[in-house]
């Protein structure tokens, strides 16, 4: 097990009516006023908005409203929201919304206190603690971002997809309803589904040996989320499957997951870059695709270990030969996957091999060269991995 810090300060608030208490909860933390901050008109339609309206009116909480955050959040919202911030004096950052508007709310929050642009954070990954206090009603159950330290925003204009990780960027406060996730599309939920087992993936798989505590935490999670995933499908308001699924998916990326390892997230670097060629391509939705082909390219570096990720998750049973065994895993990944109705090759995603000389000067960008932990790549790994994939 290799050292660690880990830092938890989300307080969760978690059942029937959760998002009622929105007010009163933020007024016991002295918030004055909020910047609240949401998505389309999904939440506006829901009726969810006034909800959290009318609970912030009722305990005297004033707010600020900034709509219009999109999947893949772009950073010319989040400069709109930094700007807000400082006009009038908000003190906390109300998100309502799922991964995209919390990983929005995150950026306004740490940009709000900054006198230069935003995505300095972005290109730098200069840490600060001076950042606007955040809380989240959370409607997608998929990214963690409701208590994890990590944001993912595009820059159009550089055609870039960038995170930044900041434990003072958790939020402080996370209400989580499932009743909110009974009327979502079933490809948002897929989409969903996919990104959490992707996350415990990411953890699962690096070049630490095992770490039995955190291995079982991972392969637990995995087991619910792929046991929960058929029957959330079959029953979108079914209750008991929507909380397990939305609990699942914080602790997918909370970070509890993998502490004491080194974790890998070239998979997600890989993902990063198609989305942001094309923002219409839902992250969910790229991981199906870019996983089990980096799966593919790397399990040759430790074949054993995917090995025993197929027995311990999907029951397969040993043949003796472990690449073989390998193999069998990530074909049922991949399966798995494609029976939440998620894509399986990057030309179900409209991207073609042309494209791949497109991604890699920003992937050099974000993740640097070698990168990945388990097997450590280049980016002629890369182009291999993405032709892999189509």
């Amino acid at each position: 097990m290799e050292n660690f810090e880990f830092v938890s300060p989300t307080h969760f608030v978690f059942g029937k009516g959760a998002e009622e208490q929105v007010g009163e909860k933020l007024a016991e933390r002295g918030a004055k006023r909020v910047l609240l901050h949401f998505g389309g008109q999904s939440a506006v339609k829901s009726g969810l908005i006034d909800r959290v309206r009318a609970s912030l009116d009722a305990a005297g909480v004033e707010r600020v409203e900034l709509g219009g955050v999109r999947p893949n959040p772009e950073i010319t919202l989040v400069r709109e929201g930094v700007a807000l911030c400082k006009e009038h004096g908000v003190d906390w950052v109300l998100a309502v919304g799922g991964g995209s508007v919390i990983d929005s709310a995150k950026a306004v929050a740490v940009g709000a206190r900054y006198d230069g642009d935003v995505w300095d954070f972005f290109e730098t990954k200069r840490q600060t603690n001076d950042v606007l206090p955040i809380a989240v009603v959370l409607t997608i159950p998929a990214a963690g971002s409701e208590a994890s330290k990590n944001t993912v925003v595009s820059n159009d204009a550089l055609q870039m997809k960038s995170g930044y990780p900041n434990n003072a960027q958790r939020p402080k406060l996370a209400f989580m309803n499932p009743e909110l996730t009974f009327t979502l599309p079933p490809f948002q939920t897929a989409a969903g589904l996919t990104d959490m087992f992707c996350h415990l993936l990411e953890r699962f798989f690096d070049d630490v040996g095992a770490v039995p505590v955190t291995d079982n935490l991972c392969l637990s999670l995995m087991r619910t989320v792929r046991a929960e995933a058929p029957r959330v499908l079959a029953e979108p308001d079914n209750y008991d499957a929507r909380a397990n699924v939305m609990w699942a998916g914080m602790l997918c990326h909370q970070g509890l997951a993998g502490v004491g390892r080194h974790e890998d997230w070239a998979t997600h670097g890989l993902e990063h870059e198609l989305s942001a060629l094309y923002p219409e391509i839902t992250h969910g939705a790229g991981l199906a695709v870019m996983f089990p082909a980096w799966m593919e390219f790397v399990c040759d570096a430790n074949p054993e270990r995917f090995a025993f990720y197929g027995r311990e998750v999907f029951g397969l049973a040993p043949t003796g030969d472990a690449m073989a065994d390998a193999l069998s895993a990530i074909d049922e990944t991949r399966s798995f996957f494609a029976s939440l109705g998620m894509p399986t090759t990057l030309a179900e995603l409209d991207v073609e091999e042309g494209d791949i000389e497109k991604l890699i000067p920003t992937l050099k960008a974000n993740k640097g060269e070698p990168f990945g932990s388990f097997k450590k790549l280049s980016m002629d790994d890369a182009r291999a991995i993405y032709r892999l994939a189509l």
